[in-house]
């Protein structure tokens, strides 16, 4: 988001915590203010400088209705996807680590109410023979996924990160692991932090506060402020690399993209860092969840793709991720538009990798849209010139908070993004592809070298060669 002036959606608290404008968000949500023609030309010209847009330019997008209209927002989000990230794509897997929740959210498999789930929580001994079934897939990013109970906080989380970490299997080790858990406080993130995660991720799930409330009826997660204040705490402990979203489906889709945004340019505004990543899943079928059987607010295919690109506009440095929830033809035509992390072989239970199964209703927080093995995912994008990425290199050399958008602005992060999707790539073509992958794989890796900065390609040449011989795990 441009920091160039304050935006309406935020109001400072006495105690400097975020305070959200709702009624000024559910105006621009509200599509009182239409933009003509010339109104959205400037809009776009401002977004292809990669200098974000403020809430009242994202909700004039969000309001486009016109189909030539949006083809040239989506071509606006397609030519800044390629300025800021390339034809890469980073990818990982959620580890779930628990199923066992005393929230009992309307839209979730997990809440306490659904008497029919199978619960399981994961012993570390259980965590390391899941994380070794994800290494023998070819994954190196894994984000490790809880419920919330007294006995999955933030110290069961620190021990699960060190045991992912020091687990390693015949092919491969995870090299990052972020975490998606309840919100705790300031002194049990700080042994996140301590174990050394990526990311700390949280999703407000709604911004709107009555509904809220109407769908998390009871358990810790009712706390609304409780939820919306944890990104403050995050970088309190010393965590400056934390991800946010909303899940599409439980209020006006308008509302919840502008909330998100405003909460972002107010991280970027207070910490001088933003969000490193921004989701927003849409609800899926899941066992006695009756938001989720009856969505309060479905969105289309064609409103989330208008989400997508309004918001690679806003926030042209900020990742972007799809889950496995969408099917693959939209999650082929999204990737080009704006996403740039994907969830690829991803299951949703609790030993699901060790087990060997894509879906146990019994068992799973919600339905996959997208079933695919790994290696078909990295297959299809290769075919449609993207660069799977397995990079980790920014987390493991400091290159986060500030420092990542001192780079990320300029664009000069560019020049080590690349060259790391290369070769965590040809380590993937050379330890797990399948002959089909590899070939079509290859052809993206030689194409892609010819984008490499000039004074840097031989030394990518040389690494790339190193790998072929053996070597592994080389970064800039």
């Amino acid at each position: 988001m441009t920091t160039s002036r304050a935006v309406a959606g935020t109001r400072r608290r006495a105690d400097g915590g975020v305070d959200l404008d709702v009624d000024a968000i559910a105006d621009l949500a509200a599509g009182k203010h239409p933009s003509d023609d010339h109104r959205l030309a400037e809009i776009l010209a401002k977004a292809r400088s990669l200098a974000g847009l403020d809430l009242s330019e994202a909700a004039a997008l969000l309001e486009v209705r016109d189909p030539a209209a949006r083809e040239h927002v989506w071509e606006a989000a397609r030519e800044v996807k390629r300025a800021i990230y390339g034809p890469r794509m980073v990818l990982f897997a959620p580890l779930y680590a628990s199923n066992e929740c005393t929230n009992n959210c309307l839209y979730c498999a997990f809440r306490a109410d659904n008497t029919e789930l199978a619960r399981r929580t994961l012993t570390m001994e259980e965590i390391a023979r899941e994380t070794r079934a994800i290494e023998d897939l070819g994954h190196k990013r894994i984000l490790l996924v809880a419920g919330q109970t007294p006995k999955t906080d933030a110290r069961y989380a620190a021990d699960a990160v060190r045991t992912i970490y020091a687990t390693r299997s015949e092919r491969g080790e995870i090299r990052r692991v972020n975490v998606n858990m309840a919100p705790p406080p300031v002194d049990e993130l700080r042994l996140l932090k301590e174990a050394g995660i990526g990311t700390y991720q949280c999703f407000q799930e709604t911004y709107h506060p009555e509904q809220y409330r109407r769908l998390h009826p009871s358990g810790p997660k009712a706390d609304y402020r409780w939820r919306l204040e944890v990104m403050d705490r995050a970088f309190a402990a010393g965590i400056d690399d934390v991800g946010m979203g909303v899940l599409l489906g439980l209020h006006d889709y308008r509302f919840d993209v502008l909330a998100l945004l405003a909460h972002a340019e107010y991280l970027d505004r207070r910490y001088g860092v933003g969000p490193h990543t921004l989701s927003f899943p849409r609800i899926e079928p899941a066992q006695n969840a009756p938001a989720a059987l009856d969505i309060p607010c479905p969105v289309s295919d064609d409103e989330l793709m208008m989400i997508v690109a309004v918001l690679r506009l806003s926030c042209p440095y900020t990742g972007i991720i799809m889950s496995t929830r969408e099917s693959p033809p939209l999650r082929r035509a999204l990737a080009g538009l704006g996403v740039s992390q994907l969830s690829a072989g991803s299951r949703t239970y609790p030993g699901a990798y060790s087990d060997g199964r894509a879906h146990v209703e019994d068992r799973e927080q919600f339905a996959l849209g997208d079933t695919r093995p790994l290696d078909a995912v990295i297959r299809d994008l290769a075919d449609n010139g993207h660069v799977p990425s397995f990079c980790t290199a920014c987390y493991r050399l400091g290159r986060t908070g500030q420092e990542f958008m001192d780079k990320a602005k300029p664009g000069e992060i560019q020049h080590f993004c690349t060259p790391n999707a290369i070769l965590t790539f040809q380590e993937y073509l050379e330890d797990y592809a399948d002959d089909e992958t590899r070939a079509a794989g290859l052809g993206v890796v030689e194409a892609t070298l010819a984008d490499v900065l000039p004074s840097l390609r031989p030394t990518v040449e040389k690494r790339v060669a190193q790998i072929r011989a053996g070597q592994r795990d080389l970064y800039f």
